[in-house]
């Protein structure tokens, strides 16, 4: 039997990742657990909580569910993926899937194109139909500076057991971005040793790339990774 565990972002929770969770328990009989990070959810509540505390929370449900199942995959989303990252290094788990891994880099220019948007939408009245603003408008008037200086530790922590990965695993990353800009990806590539890795780049996709245009393409992209065996040295970058 095989454990799935999948772990969202940072200010996410499992509904950014809700697309992507209800193809996998359509299509498999896995059990797929989606903990919710101590402080996210709907209602952010990030005053008092440490970035030790949601690696914890993470590391809590695998160990639960290597008790029960022989196999096991992890898939992490964006500060989810550096968690699934060291969890794969600590434990060697058996398949690791990377969705906008907020590996090591932050996309200035991305960002300073999404914010001309979001302005020019302003002016013209058109600010309550801009998606991007609705989404991190209630990010930003919910999260304190300690929990963003909480997720830069993590990231601190958690880079370093890149190299330590040797599970077979999936890459993929959104080329619009606007917080994690493509080359993360690359740099994930080359820092994480495994001999059998698949990187995949998606055109049009954001940093919610589970919630994109290109959701129902990266469902069944990632299903076939986790399904499908991976021959040594599968090693590709695609644009989709």
């Amino acid at each position: 039997m095989i454990g799935c565990l999948i772990i969202h972002g940072f200010t996410g929770g499992p509904h950014e990742l809700e697309p992507l969770t209800e193809y996998l328990r359509e299509k498999t009989n896995w059990h797929i657990a989606v903990p919710t990070l101590p402080g996210h959810g709907i209602k952010l509540a990030l005053e008092n909580v440490t970035y030790k505390s949601w690696i914890e929370t993470a590391e809590s449900s695998l160990q639960q569910l290597r008790e029960k199942y022989d196999e096991i995959y992890i898939i992490g989303f964006s500060m989810g993926g550096m968690i699934a990252a060291y969890l794969a290094a600590k434990y060697k788990v058996d398949k690791l899937v990377l969705l906008a891994t907020a590996g090591k880099y932050l996309s200035l220019k991305q960002i300073s194109v999404d914010i001309g948007t979001v302005i020019k939408d302003g002016v013209m009245g058109r600010l309550s139909e801009n998606k991007l603003y609705r989404h991190y408008r209630r990010k930003l008037s919910s999260v304190p500076l300690k929990a963003n200086l909480e997720f830069l530790k993590l990231v601190r922590l958690t880079r370093k057991y890149l190299r330590k990965v040797e599970s077979p695993v999936l890459i993929a990353q959104g080329q619009q971005d606007n917080m994690v800009p493509y080359k993360t990806a690359y740099y994930l590539d080359k820092e994480i040793p495994s001999k059998r890795k698949e990187v995949v780049f998606f055109e049009r996709s954001r940093h919610l790339i589970c919630l994109g245009n290109d959701k129902d393409t990266l469902n069944k992209m990632v299903y076939e990774f986790l399904e499908k065996p991976i021959g040594i040295k599968n090693k590709h970058f695609d644009m989709v």
